[in-house]
């Protein structure tokens, strides 16, 4: 069975920072795209970030470029999404999903492809 789990979520004051972890079992981790998507209520849900697992190519949303910073441990099978910077507008839950490499990267930032989902993680910025 296949699973994501995300964590580190939390309230974290305007320009402060917050690391998320997404812990994946049950796939061949190297076979798939790691994304980081949020989504505020009453919003669509959007991609933050994504990394290739086999080539390690990182992937960012201009909303986030330059204060967000994706990477893998893979003999850990966890991905992190090192947040700097943030903003009231970051205020969301965050998702991880997984999506086979094959699919092509001009996938990786339309969640209705992902093969697999975790639970969200709710990150507030707030003073």
């Amino acid at each position: 069975e296949v699973q994501l789990q995300a964590f580190g979520g939390g309230l974290v004051q305007p320009g402060g920072y917050r690391r998320l972890s997404c812990v994946a079992s049950g796939l061949t981790f190297d076979d798939y795209a790691i994304g980081w998507f949020r989504q505020a209520p009453g919003k669509k849900r959007e991609g933050v970030s994504v990394i290739d697992i086999d080539s390690g190519s990182t992937y960012y949303d201009d909303s986030v470029k330059g204060r967000f910073t994706i990477s893998s441990d893979n003999a850990k099978n966890t991905v992190y999404l090192q947040m700097n910077g943030l903003k009231p507008d970051d205020t969301a839950a965050y998702y991880c999903g997984a999506i086979t490499l094959s699919s092509g990267r001009d996938w990786y930032f339309v969640p209705e492809v992902y093969d697999y989902w975790g639970l969200g993680t709710q990150v507030t910025v707030s003073s």
